[in-house]
């Protein structure tokens, strides 16, 4: 799993075998059980995830509902940025939707990185520059999308999804109910 989040970062970098060597001492891998709250609504996060396998969604709970913002998998970075970079308490909850396997990081184990490994830091903000840009682009198809145009771009850029994440939470994904989603998944199929 450690060659997994070297070969991420490959992707941004071409990494000296001293840079490598550091991130796999470096990186704390865990595995959490499908259920795992990792962060509840009113904590601090003092933590990083990467997600090496599964899936972890982001929620809010609206008036006792559920209200999903957001889902992270293979190669992507879950973290609290505003929560962590203000000490704030974070306003969303992130639990495990699948079984996972994290890179699991603290403020502690990061920043010596980035001191011993500069070129780390610019890295880090060239993937951190993709995952805002990639984030304010869901944000804007809620505002400029309707319902079914939202469950056809996450069809196209996350269509796994489907098939790993229970219909209510995709239903509150993208803003409807279950049985508003079901109705677009039908007239989807019968329009091909």
């Amino acid at each position: 799993m450690r060659e997994r989040f070297i070969d991420y970062f490959s992707k941004f970098a071409t990494l000296t075998e001293v840079e490598k060597d550091a991130i796999r001492k470096s990186a704390n891998i865990d595995h959490f059980p499908k259920g795992t709250v990792l962060l509840k609504e009113g904590e601090v996060s003092k933590k990083v995830f990467f997600v090496l396998k599964g899936c972890v969604r982001q929620y809010y709970m609206i008036e006792g509902d559920e209200k999903s913002a957001n889902f992270f998998t293979e190669e992507q970075w879950v973290l609290s940025l505003n929560s962590q970079a203000q000490n704030v308490p974070a306003g969303y909850y992130y639990d495990c939707v699948e079984d996972c396997t994290l890179m699991v990081a603290t403020a502690d184990e990061y920043n010596p990185m980035y001191q011993a490994f500069p070129r780390f830091e610019a890295i880090s903000r060239v993937i951190l520059e993709k995952e805002f840009s990639f984030q304010q682009e869901i944000q804007a198809s809620y505002v400029t999308d309707t319902a079914e145009q939202r469950y056809l771009k996450l069809l196209k850029l996350k269509s796994d999804l489907v098939n790993r994440v229970p219909q209510y939470q995709l239903a509150s994904y993208i803003g409807v109910k279950p049985e508003t989603l079901s109705r677009i998944r039908r007239r989807i199929a019968a329009k091909k």
